[in-house]
């Protein structure tokens, strides 16, 4: 499509059938994506691929809808799993106009190596490429990357995605108040007057504990219990090709 495709990959110690089922069961992948609000299957004939219909709330009165279809190999005889789908969004406002992606499911040892390749095409022409490339390409691959690490939460350690939500939140709020405080705190405390050794001690140690608070809160690792985009690998270790249950998955529109 001319762009960078995005990749993400996570390794995830759960059983494969019930990775399986927290992705391809559009009620549970909805819980933990944080790029759709809700993901509807149509109804189809037996035989056909699955289409569906996907929605994202932007804000309280704008939702961006649009539809695609999906195939899946639940049966390989290597033991990986495949599902390819291509997707489309008629909506006038929705920069991503169409594309294609698929999840690869590769057992590794206790776990599953759990990865996707996707990429679009951007609409609004010069414009839309830019905003893509600055922006919306970007974002698009931390909340992949931050999605998948919120499903890893849940399938290892049993947090819901709704808990894992409010843990980046509250940590998120406690971030920008250390830094917030630490800021307005920061010129006064090194304009303290020298008045004696005591004051003089103030003036140097205040600066440098806010300082090292201010670094804490940017730089210091997620909770355990916390999602994180970071611990996602966003580079493919090898050169990795579409699957070919993709071809023959026809354009959505």
């Amino acid at each position: 499509m001319g762009h960078t495709g995005l990749y993400i990959e996570a390794r995830i110690r759960a059983d494969l059938d019930d990775l399986w089922t927290r992705t391809q069961d559009p009620a549970q992948h909805q819980r933990w994506d944080l790029r759709f609000t809700e993901i509807t299957y149509l109804p189809r004939e037996e035989g056909e691929p699955q289409r569906f219909r996907y929605a994202t709330r932007i804000g309280p009165f704008l939702t961006v809808a649009g539809t695609g279809v999906s195939a899946g190999e639940r049966e390989r005889p290597d033991g990986t799993r495949t599902s390819a789908l291509r997707f489309s969004s008629p909506h006038p406002l929705s920069l991503l106009a169409e594309g294609s992606g698929y999840w690869r499911y590769v057992p590794d040892g206790d776990g599953v190596r759990f990865l996707t390749g996707y990429d679009y095409r951007p609409r609004w022409g010069r414009l839309g490429a830019t905003a893509d490339r600055l922006l919306f390409r970007p974002l698009m691959g931390w909340a992949t990357a931050w999605s998948f690490d919120r499903l890893r939460l849940w399938l290892e350690r049993g947090v819901t995605p709704e808990r894992a939500l409010a843990n980046w939140l509250t940590e998120l709020v406690v971030r920008t108040l250390v830094i917030t405080i630490a800021c307005t705190a920061l010129a006064p405390a090194a304009s303290l007057p020298l008045l004696g050794p005591f004051t003089a001690s103030l003036a140097y140690l205040c600066p440098l504990l806010l300082t090292v608070a201010v670094c804490v809160a940017l730089f210091k690792a997620p909770l355990p219990c916390t999602p994180a985009a970071r611990r996602c690998l966003r580079t493919p270790p090898t050169r990795i090709r579409a699957p070919r249950v993709l071809r023959t998955l026809e354009n959505p529109r």
